[in-house]
C-alpha cells in the first residue's frame, strides 16, 4: 500500500495525486460505499452503524492508520451535528407544534374548502408544500395520509390523482429546501449561502413539484387506478390524526389559517431577508447587514419561529404551559435516529475529504467536458440508487464534490447544493424506507409502487437538475 493516503489524512494536502494514488483512492471509495450498501440492504444494519464501519473500511483501504481514520470520522461527525443538529431539533419542535395544535388541519381544511374538484390535485401539492416546509418527510406523510385518503374517498378520486401531488410536494421540500437535514448538510459541506440556496431552491421546487405532482398524477391514475383501502382509512384516522391526542375540549380550539401560515413561513422570510440584504448592501461591516446576519441566521430564524409558535399555535389551541413543554419534549425523541445518521454521514464525508477523494475528483474531472453541476447530480444519483437514502446520498455527494465549489460564484455554489439534492431523490426503490411506507399506506403492490412513487421520484430528480442547469445559464 502506498502511504500517499496516509499523508492526505494526516494533513490538508492539496498536491495533485498520481495515477496510482487515484486508483487506490477510487478503490477505497468503492469499498467504503459497497460496505455501507451491503450492510444496509443485505444485513439490515442501521445506517448509523453502517456508516461508521464503511468509514473505517474506506480509511483502511486508502492505507491510512486506523487512529487517523477514527479522528477524521469523529471530527466530521462532531462538525456536522454542531452545524445542523440544533436546526433539525428546532424544525422537529416547530413541526410537532404545528401538528398537535391543529394548525396543520386548519391549513388543510381551509385550502380544501376553497378548492373545486378540478383544482383538488393542485390544492394537495400546495398543502403538502406548506405543511412539509418545517417537518420531515416521514412526519409529513403520516400527517397528510388521512387527508389524502378521505379526499379521495369523498370526492370519488383515484387515489393516485390525490396522493401523488401530496407526495411530490413533500419530497421536493425534503430534497431541496432548508431547513431539511440533507440541504442543510450540503450547504455546510460546500460552503454555500443558505439564503440564496433557499431562494433558488424555491424557484426550482415550484415547477418541479407541479410537473411531478398534479401533471404526472393524471398518468399515474391511469396506470394504477386504485381506491383508498378501507383498512387504511380506519387505521390512519385512528393512528395518525394529531387531534386524537388532544382533549375533547380542545378540538374546536385551532389557530387561524393566516396566523398558522405566517408562523410556518416566518423562518423562511427571515432567511430570505438576510439573503436580500447580502445582495443589496454587500458590505459585511455595514450595520444593517450585520443585524440581518444575526436575524437571518438559521438558528435565530428557527428559534424565533418556535417561540412564536408556542403562542400563535400552542396557546391559540388552548395548550397550557405544561402541555407546550410536553409537546416540545415529545418532538425531540423521534429525531435521535435522524441526528445519528446525519452525524455519521458527516463523519463518512470527512473521511472522504481527508483521504483526498475530493482532490482526486478535482484532478480527474479537469479533463472531462462535463458540467460540475451534472457531475454532482450523477454522483448523488449513484449513491441514492445504491443506499436508498436521500440523506446519505446528499451528505456523501456533497463531501465528494466540495472541492469543486471552491472557485464557484455564490449563486453557482447554491445551485451545486440543489443539483446534489435533486440527484438524491432519483428512483426510490426497495432499499428505501419511503418506498415501503408509501406502498403500505396506499395499499399497492411492489409493481404499482414502482410505476407511481418511483417514477414520481425520478421525475422530481430529472426536472430538478434540468431547472438547475437552466438557472446556471442566467444567474
Amino acid at each position: 500500500m502506498t502511504h500517499l493516503s496516509v499523508e492526505m489524512l494526516a494533513a490538508d494536502a492539496t498536491e495533485p495525486l498520481t495515477s496510482a494514488g487515484h486508483a487506490q483512492l477510487g478503490i477505497a471509495v468503492l469499498a467504503g460505499i459497497a460496505v455501507i450498501v451491503l450492510l444496509i440492504t443485505k444485513f439490515k444494519l442501521h445506517a448509523f452503524l453502517s456508516l461508521i464501519i464503511g468509514s473505517l473500511v474506506l480509511g483502511a483501504v486508502a492505507g491510512a492508520p486506523l487512529d487517523k481514520a477514527i479522528t477524521s470520522f469523529s471530527t466530521g461527525l462532531g462538525t456536522t451535528v454542531a452545524g445542523t443538529g440544533v436546526l433539525i431539533a428546532l424544525g422537529a419542535v416547530l413541526g410537532k407544534l404545528l401538528a398537535d395544535s391543529g394548525g396543520a388541519d386548519r391549513i388543510v381544511d381551509t385550502i380544501l374548502a376553497k378548492s373545486g374538484r378540478r383544482a383538488m390535485p393542485w390544492a394537495m401539492v400546495l398543502i403538502a408544500g406548506i405543511v412539509g416546509l418545517p417537518i420531515f418527510f416521514e412526519v409529513g406523510i403520516v400527517l397528510l395520509i388521512p387527508v389524502v385518503l378521505l379526499v379521495a374517498k369523498r370526492g370519488n378520486f383515484s387515489l393516485m390523482r390525490i396522493g401523488i401531488p401530496a407526495l411530490a410536494g413533500l419530497s421536493v421540500m425534503h430534497g431541496l429546501i432548508p431547513p431539511h437535514p440533507g440541504p442543510l448538510v450540503a450547504i455546510d459541506a460546500v460552503g454555500a449561502n443558505l439564503g440564496i440556496t433557499l431562494a433558488l431552491g424555491v424557484v426550482v421546487a415550484i415547477p418541479t413539484a407541479i410537473i411531478a405532482g398534479p401533471l404526472f398524477s393524471r398518468y399515474a391514475a391511469r396506470w394504477v387506478d386504485i381506491r383508498p383501502p378501507e383498512k387504511m382509512l380506519h387505521a390512519s384516522g385512528e393512528a395518525s390524526d394529531p387531534q386524537a391526542e388532544r382533549p375533547s375540549d380542545e378540538l374546536e380550539k385551532r389557530p387561524g389559517f393566516g396566523i398558522t401560515v405566517a408562523t410556518v413561513l416566518l423562518p423562511v422570510v427571515m432567511m430570505l431577508a438576510k439573503a436580500l440584504v447580502d445582495i443589496v448592501v454587500d458590505n459585511p461591516e455595514h450595520t444593517v447587514q450585520r443585524v440581518f446576519d444575526v436575524v437571518g441566521s438559521p438558528l435565530i430564524a428557527l428559534l424565533t419561529a418556535v417561540i412564536v409558535a408556542m403562542f400563535t399555535l400552542g396557546r391559540a389551541a388552548g395548550f397550557t404551559r405544561g402541555r407546550i413543554a410536553s409537546t416540545v419534549e415529545k418532538s425531540l425523541a423521534p429525531i435521535a435516529g435522524v441526528l445519528l445518521i446525519v452525524g455519521a454521514g458527516g463523519g463518512f464525508k470527512q473521511t472522504l475529504v481527508d483521504a483526498g477523494v475530493g482532490q482526486m475528483i478535482l484532478d480527474v474531472s479537469k479533463g472531462w467536458h462535463l458540467s460540475t453541476l451534472l457531475l454532482a447530480w450523477l454522483i448523488a444519483v449513484a449513491i441514492r440508487l445504491a443506499t436508498g437514502s436521500a440523506t446519505v446520498a446528499t451528505i456523501s455527494a456533497a463531501g465528494l464534490v466540495a472541492p469543486l465549489a471552491a472557485e464557484m460564484s455564490t449563486t453557482h455554489g447554491a445551485l451545486l447544493v440543489l443539483a446534489i439534492g435533486s440527484g438524491s431523490l432519483f428512483f426510490s426503490h426497495v432499499n428505501d424506507a419511503g418506498f415501503w411506507l408509501v406502498k403500505e399506506y396506499f395499499g399497492m403492490d411492489v409493481g404499482q409502487t414502482l410505476k407511481t412513487w418511483s417514477v414520481m421520484e425520478t421525475l422530481i430528480s430529472v426536472v430538478g437538475i434540468v431547472c438547475v442547469l437552466l438557472l446556471s445559464l442566467v444567474v
